[in-house]
């Protein structure tokens, strides 16, 4: 299994562009900085983000770097992100500063104002903007004091609201109290003007940078997403300050407009307010087949060492020689050779690994259901060994070339594409489909074929008919048996027990009506029989309606009169022309086909010989 979370370890090639941004931020030396990184979904955001913090710190240009990581994802629902967002970064550059007591003092002090601003966010919905819209004047006990008189003047503030307020007082006036000790009335831009120079100060003073990592941004609803990009703006811009954002650009529109849906925002609006807090947007960039064949390997790679307790310089090596490979892919390729090369002693253990990479690789980069997507091809790796390991606990017989290109259809294909294989395995004599024997026999030969059902009209099915290993003539039952999430959901595609598929088996052997099978069927009951019936009538309508699988399935009403309406709909479904006439006077000796046999010999389409047949039988 491989984990699917962020990672420093470079398996995409994504260094190269890490560096980059890395770069950018060293280069700017104090001036202030913010990096946009976007990407959709699972296209590795957040790697790329670590992959940044990494380059600045093993960077030997003699700057002194202080990292915070920050999710706001993990704040939602519990605390204010814009507040969780700047008191991290208090914690951080008070932790910091513990060695120094000059240092000490002016984080404290920013820690201070970090606090008022928390506490403001608890008066001003407790007095409806009262003080957040005005001054601050006074010991904050005397406005406490204020704030009762007003609830006691008839403002609808409750009980619970004023306590909170107390408690909120309680608990933070040991630190606020030097702040707003009979302090001269301050309106809140000049506080927050304050608490930037003393921010800036403290960095000065710390002779360093701020490196503040935020992800998951694009995860968060509308309000969270858009109060941690407030609080980053009260820090932007500030000398000695670097963000580098991770979020897919679209969805942080999308919660600007969201958040603002009271107002009739045009798209240069939506654009301006992300545009002007990220100076440097940077895309994940779209990896390739040589990147995904290199991921691959080197997933499998790990995984190989790590279940065969390989020292790690051997894996160490591989990944930098692969990594090396693919910075002159765009010119060289990523040849077989060079790939057995990297993998050194371990190449031939690892053959499979490379041959299925070598096949994967395009399709995973051209399917729309995969289209190159890091942590979706990592997801199909892992339901691969999850598979793989169930068929061990099983005891069943899987080989995992057939699983994975099972698997591959399964994620890949139309669920209608999916439904039709399942079908087909299910009605198959011992899972064994020929119809996909005679697709593969001609795609190998370069002969025309015809595809067996609309929904397998499709580049991919083509495709992934070409993919070895071939699976025309194999059970595909255990395989279809490992991919129930798109299982069928029919009862009459039900599995047979072991004596239904011995009777069926030999029904489909004979072309004319036996009387011992017949005496099987009334042993096996209606619905094993129901489902025989079913079956016999696909192989009927993939055989253009041949006459032995109609004497079949005739089987099956001579042994229960009470399926004979089933039979009769499978009558029905045959075309007038392919009406067969031998089986009319067997037809002609049961009651319940009277109608049936009439409505043929009415039918302007039935033949003369089908009609002439029936006037002789009935």
């Amino acid at each position: 299994m491989w984990h699917d979370i962020e990672t420093t370890e470079d398996l995409l090639n994504f260094k190269v562009v890490a560096d980059a941004a890395a770069k950018i931020v060293i280069d700017s030396k104090e001036q202030p900085l913010s990096i946009g990184v976007s990407g959709t979904w699972g296209t590795g955001k957040s790697s790329l983000v670590k992959m940044i913090g990494k380059s600045l710190s093993e960077s030997d240009e003699g700057q002194k770097f202080l990292f915070l990581e920050f999710n706001a994802w993990l704040y939602q629902g519990y605390d204010d992100a814009r507040m969780a967002l700047l008191q991290s970064v208090s914690d951080k550059l008070t932790q910091f500063a513990e060695d120094n007591k000059t240092d000490l003092d002016k984080a404290k002090e920013f820690a201070k104002r970090i606090n008022w601003l928390r506490l403001g966010k608890i008066i001003a919905p407790t007095l409806s903007g009262a003080l957040l819209g005005g001054t601050f004047a006074g010991p904050l006990g005397a406005f406490i004091g204020a704030a009762s008189g007003v609830c006691k003047a008839g403002v609808d503030v409750t009980e619970v609201q004023i306590s909170e307020l107390k408690a909120a007082y309680n608990n933070l006036s040991p630190e606020l109290n030097g702040l707003l000790k009979d302090k001269v009335g301050k309106s809140m831009p000049q506080e927050i003007s304050e608490l930037r120079y003393v921010f800036a100060d403290l960095l000065q003073s710390l002779n360093l940078t701020l490196v503040v990592l935020v992800d998951d941004l694009d995860r968060c609803l509308p309000d969270t997403a858009i109060s941690t990009l407030e609080a980053m703006r009260l820090l932007l811009f500030t000398p000695r300050t670097a963000f580098v954002i991770a979020a897919d650009e679209y969805m942080i529109r999308g919660a600007v407009r969201a958040h603002f849906s009271n107002l009739d925002l045009q798209d240069e609006i939506v654009t301006s307010y992300f545009d002007k807090l990220i100076q440097i947007p940077i895309h994940v960039p779209k990896i390739g087949v040589s990147e995904i064949k290199a991921y691959i390997i080197l997933l499998f790679a790990e995984r190989y060492a790590k279940t065969n307790d390989l020292n790690d310089p051997w894996l160490s090596n591989t990944k930098k020689a692969i990594s090396q490979m693919l910075l002159g892919s765009w010119v060289n390729g990523f040849p077989k050779k060079a790939i057995e090369d990297a993998l050194s002693t371990e190449s031939k253990n690892l053959q499979d690994v490379i041959d299925f990479a070598d096949q994967l690789a395009p399709i995973f980069m051209t399917s729309s259901q995969i289209a190159g997507n890091p942590r979706l091809i990592k997801r199909f790796l892992n339901d691969l060994i999850i598979s793989e390991s169930i068929a061990n606990a099983h005891g069943m017989s899987v080989a995992f070339d057939q699983l994975v290109k099972i698997k591959l259809f399964e994620r890949c294909a139309s669920k209608s594409a999916f439904e039709f294989l399942s079908k087909s395995i299910l009605v198959s004599d011992e899972g064994c489909v020929d119809v996909i024997h005679e697709i593969e026999e001609a795609l190998t030969d370069g002969s025309e074929h015809e595809m067996p059902d609309k929904s397998w009209e499709d580049p991919f099915v083509t495709e992934w008919l070409k993919l070895n290993p071939k699976l025309g003539k194999s059970d595909l039952r255990p395989l279809l048996h490992l991919s129930r999430i798109r299982r069928l959901k029919i009862a009459q595609y039900d599995e047979l027990s072991a004596r239904g598929r011995e009777v069926l088996g030999v029904i489909l052997q004979v072309d004319r009506i036996d009387q011992d099978l017949i005496n099987q069927l009334q042993q096996l009951g209606e619905d094993e029989s129901l489902s025989i019936l079913n079956r016999i009538g696909r192989k009927a309508r993939e055989h253009q309606w041949a006459k032995k699988y109609v004497f079949q399935a005739l089987h099956v009403p001579l042994a229960h009169e009470k399926l004979s309406k089933k039979f009769i709909e499978f009558l029905v479904l045959i075309p007038p022309h392919l009406r067969p006439i031998s089986i009319i006077p067997r037809l002609a000796r049961e009651d319940w086909a009277r109608d049936i046999l009439n409505k043929w010999a009415e039918d302007g389409q039935s033949s003369n010989r089908l009609k002439k047949a029936i006037a002789a039988s009935i």
